[in-house]
């Protein structure tokens, strides 16, 4: 790896690596630092170019993040976690999941989805527009050159077969909101093609891990112990 990745790490045990979604950091967790680190060695990582990692050079893309956790984990000595992601880092767990299948235990997606029309487009559209307007002025600006390549994530990634997920051996949990930016049909869509997956929906929208905290950190724990 050409950078270090920043991290929040709290109590011990199994590990479980948190993964947060586009344009966020590792703190979109801090409702489950605790409540998890009661059970689990948890690692809120900040992606590539987000947080206080730095952006590097080369690829930015959800396949080179997913090489990220692989280079993360291998730096600390972590030979298989949990891996629970939300949103894009729903998507990075997922590739990583396809790719290092020995590395993972259990698997938590939240709110992921495997191709961009999987997002409702009363979502999708303004992003696209964004997209194109950060595109136009990204080489007269730093800043929005850097919103270009976050953007540029949702509306031209991530592109996973569903019958690819039929490699995916590891128990998985898919949650999602029940009035998520992810379509409800494509969120069922994921569990049903994962060979070992449940699905839970819960009361809220996309945000439910920082919004309905005591609901999701329930469901997640119950499946995880």
């Amino acid at each position: 790896m050409d950078i270090q990745l920043h991290y929040e790490a709290r109590g011990s045990g199994t590990p479980l690596i948190l993964l947060h979604g586009n344009g966020e950091s590792g703190a979109y967790f801090k409702a489950q630092m605790e409540p998890f680190a009661a059970h689990f060695h948890v690692f809120a990582v900040d992606t590539r170019g987000h947080g206080q990692s730095p952006r590097g050079e080369g690829a930015f893309t959800l396949r080179r993040f997913a090489d990220d956790l692989h280079d993360f984990l291998q730096q600390h000595g972590i030979r298989k976690a949990h891996i629970l992601g939300f949103s894009d880092g729903g998507n990075i767990a997922l590739l990583f999941a396809l790719r290092c299948p020995e590395m993972v235990d259990k698997l938590v997606l939240n709110g992921a989805n495997l191709f961009p029309a999987g997002v409702k487009r009363s979502v999708q559209i303004p992003i696209e527009l964004g997209y194109v307007a950060a595109k136009a002025m990204r080489a007269f600006s730093p800043k929005a050159k850097a919103k270009a390549e976050l953007l540029g994530l949702m509306v031209n990634e991530p592109h996973i077969a569903p019958e690819a997920l039929q490699a995916v051996a590891a128990e998985t949990l898919v949650i999602a909101g029940t009035h998520d930016m992810i379509r409800d049909a494509h969120t069922k869509l994921i569990a049903n093609s994962l060979p070992n997956a449940k699905l839970v929906l819960l009361d809220g929208d996309h945000f439910i891990a920082a919004k309905e905290p005591e609901a999701f950190n329930k469901a997640v724990l119950a499946f995880l112990l």
